[in-house]
């Protein structure tokens, strides 16, 4: 594993650019998970782990949240975070993953399915409060991904 993993300096610049100009959909979330709103804890965005960034990282519970627009639905870039996945996921870390149209449109079940990765004082995590269908017509493309 590499010293220095979290924050390289050479990515310094891209992130700050992807903090200044965020999606509508990360504007929205950020709201919901700043200044520890969500259960005390705190979430960074446009935090880079080895030479990726990823659009939220909590380092309390090692947990990443991705929002995948329609840039992520080309098989280039399905690639990509598939190995990027991959990677992150090798280094302990938790990965949730969102349609971005699930943060307008069900903004407290992504809110409740974040929650619910949170470890409890026991160690143990809260079960998944997330099991419903994808509303009508977003079926393929709009399933939460947990992957652990």
């Amino acid at each position: 594993m590499p010293k220095k993993l979290h924050n390289h300096k050479y990515l310094e610049g891209f992130r700050k650019q992807l903090r200044n100009n965020p999606t509508k959909a990360e504007s929205q979330l950020w709201k919901a998970l700043q200044r520890s709103h969500l259960k005390g804890r705190k979430f960074r965005r446009q935090h880079s782990i080895g030479n990726y960034n990823v659009d939220f990282y909590c380092t309390r519970e090692r947990l990443i949240v991705e929002l995948d627009g329609e840039y992520h639905a080309n098989p280039v870039n399905k690639e990509y975070d598939l190995n990027r996945t991959k990677y992150l996921q090798s280094l302990g870390f938790k990965i949730l993953r969102f349609q971005n149209y699930l943060v307008f449109d069900q903004l407290d079940m992504v809110l409740e399915t974040i929650k619910a990765e949170f470890k409890e004082r026991s160690g143990q995590k809260s079960p998944p409060l997330f099991q419903g269908e994808v509303p009508a017509g977003r079926r393929g493309n709009g399933e939460v991904t947990l992957m652990v």
